[in-house]
């Protein structure tokens, strides 16, 4: 699927260079403190996806890199700074999700949904058994996320077997966080949008998040086998996918 529509928006598989130079100039907006265009590697590997509303301005975008096995997770983005060769091992094709932002001023909630419908789309279409990428919280000090990562790790820690590995100088481990009373509804409200979503599709974290200066952001890394996603939430993110 290249186009999918929902109310007073639209999401297209990008083609054309200025499409992708709008994308990373919404990513800049989002991501960087000088607002200044972000572009790496990447981005000419990756697929492209951009949402726009009606009257042409863009709102999302992100971008995915579809690998046929584990064996072929070290062309990641996250493998430069998380150590993943266990899922060196996973048995399945895999997509990593990657610079996935909002513009600032929009929030309606059709925006987060009509994504999750071209990520559906991708997922059927390539046959991928797990969603992978980074979940950013933004800014650098881990203080005002320390109930968050709390409940990540209290809750949502992945499986030993999957669970990625230091990779990066400069981390906060989980378990090194201070003792304190366990998290509620405050701990959940501090988590970013598309990192609720994975977890309530069945998906787990690292047991540390990075620290990004460059991207002014701290993030974890974040997993889901297509496998364990409850039925009906598979049903609901097929439904967006039309």
């Amino acid at each position: 699927m290249t186009t999918l529509s929902k109310g007073r928006y639209r999401a297209w598989l990008a083609h054309e260079a200025a499409d992708i130079r709008r994308a990373q100039d919404l990513r800049g907006l989002a991501f960087r403190s000088d607002g200044a265009r972000d572009a790496d590697e990447f981005d000419a590997f990756c697929s492209h996806v951009l949402i726009e509303e009606t009257g042409g301005d863009l709102v999302c975008c992100f971008r995915f890199l579809p690998l046929a096995k584990g064996r072929d997770i070290h062309r990641s983005y996250a493998s430069q700074v998380y150590d993943l060769s266990k899922l060196e091992a996973f048995d399945g094709a895999m997509m990593e999700i990657g610079r996935f932002c909002l513009h600032p001023d929009c929030t309606d909630p059709d925006i987060l949904r009509l994504a999750w419908g071209m990520i559906a789309a991708q997922v059927d279409a390539g046959g991928v058994k797990m969603l992978f990428g980074c979940s950013s919280f933004p800014g650098t000090d881990p203080a005002p996320y320390a109930a968050a990562f709390a409940l990540l790790q209290a809750r949502h820690l992945g499986p030993d077997r999957w669970r990625p590995g230091i990779g990066a100088s400069d981390v906060v481990r989980f378990s090194d966080l201070p003792d304190r009373a366990a998290p509620g509804r405050a701990a959940l409200s501090a988590i970013p949008p598309l990192l609720r979503t994975y977890l309530m599709m069945g998906g787990w974290v690292s047991d540390h998040a990075v620290v990004d200066t460059e991207m002014n952001t701290l993030h974890v890394f974040t997993g889901v086998e297509v496998a364990a996603i409850p039925p009906e939430r598979k049903r609901l993110l097929r439904a967006l996918a039309g």
